[in-house]
């Protein structure tokens, strides 16, 4: 059976050209672009080339500022922990939200044992963090702000420029983990004014396992990996040469058509979500309308979302109860609680990701089906009583 894939948020296909594209490159045999011979100072031409071209893709004013690493959450990591590593002397403390992702929580928690401290401001019922909280948070010790630019789970767009404006006039650090953002929505590191940026190829269909942080010139960050002196002296070890060809050629594609995508994307969002009520009730909408436009969090009452992804599977239906990367954890999202939601609501969440792959038709087999899976499992429940 076709699988329909629904969760895009956690794999998104190779477009054709990207495969092209790298398979031209395993074919040239590249060298190693640190090799000082001609072999190497063609690879490395290459690889400068391909980081032009990413570099486009978020604006960013050299392409120097572009670090390329192995994917979003390594990109987060030598953010976080390279920002508030090298920057010691003013202070040890960092200020996040609470609905931020695992590769913030947890490398915010690591350092917490090390003796930095760590304040986590509250969203309200949209997911939104308030600037003005994160004004108040910041302190003569705080070192770096974090706030992610959309969440994986609600799909709420942040205020970056708001808080960039705050942290800028403070003097502190800012970094936002765009990792779900970049090549789904425009970016532009410039008129954002953030000091940092992750982002990862396969949000805007790339290889998986390649990915980059921007650092704003004169950022002070330290490198999670010391050896060599690749990627600017910021970051040790051989570069994924033919995952970054992908990576370029994905990032030129997603800079081209981001418009197109986009009205596609919302056109989708806005069949499945007006099409709901005719197909099951009793269900709550987590994604405002300021949010990214391939995403929907959908919370089914009185059943749980882990056996609707089940069930939806054995229909042929790929969609996620939470993130990826806290997959295999039966503890209600920490997103959710956060905006307001009970743990039986929580737990009864579905997050569908549509991609440029997706079609109407498949908008319309997927409401289908959910609405034989919600009406057997709710049929089965004994919290649930239609009027």
């Amino acid at each position: 059976m076709p699988i329909i894939n629904l969760d895009h948020i956690s794999s998104n296909p190779l477009m054709p050209e990207v495969k092209e594209a790298m398979i031209a490159a395993i074919a040239a045999d590249y060298h190693n672009p640190s090799s000082q011979h001609r072999a190497g100072e063609a690879a490395a031409a290459v690889l400068e080339q391909s980081r032009e071209t990413v570099a486009a893709l978020i604006h960013a004013a050299n392409p120097k500022e572009v670090v390329f690493t192995s994917g979003g959450t390594e990109s987060v990591n030598h953010a976080v922990k390279g920002v508030m590593l090298a920057n010691t002397k003013k202070g040890r403390h960092v200020v996040i939200s609470n609905i931020e992702h695992n590769a913030v929580i947890r490398s915010v928690r690591r350092l917490k044992g090390l003796g930095y401290q760590v304040t986590s401001l509250d969203v309200d019922a949209k997911g939104c963090v308030n600037p003005a909280d994160v004004a108040a948070a910041i302190t003569d010790e705080t070192i770096l702000v974090s706030i992610m630019h959309s969440n994986n789970e609600t799909g709420t767009i942040q205020p970056i420029e708001e808080i960039a404006e705050i942290t800028r006039k403070k003097k502190v650090i800012f970094h936002t983990d765009a990792v779900d953002s970049v090549g789904v929505v425009p970016i532009d590191v410039q008129s954002l004014g953030v000091d940092l940026l992750s982002f990862a190829a396969n949000s805007f269909y790339g290889p998986t396992g390649v990915g980059g942080l921007y650092i704003r010139q004169g950022t002070n960050v330290w490198p999670l990996l010391d050896g060599g002196t690749q990627e600017n002296n910021k970051r040790a070890g051989a570069e994924n040469l033919i995952g970054i060809i992908g990576m370029a050629k994905a990032a030129e594609i997603a800079r081209q058509k981001l418009p197109e995508r986009m009205a596609y994307l919302k056109r989708l969002k806005s069949r499945l979500i007006n099409a709901l009520p005719g197909y099951i009730d009793d269900y709550i909408i987590n994604t405002p309308e300021n949010s990214l436009p391939n995403l929907v969090s959908l919370s089914l009452r009185y059943i749980e979302g882990e056996s609707v992804m089940l069930m939806l599977d054995d229909e042929g239906m790929a969609v996620s109860t939470r993130s990826a990367c806290a997959s295999g954890s039966l503890r209600a999202s920490h997103v959710l609680l956060s905006i307001g939601l009970s743990h039986a609501d929580a737990q009864g969440t579905l997050v569908i990701t549509l991609g440029i792959d997706n079609t109407e038709a498949d908008i319309d087999a997927f409401l289908k089906a959910l609405q034989k899976v919600v009406k057997t499992l709710r049929d089965i429940s004994p919290l649930y009583q239609k009027a």
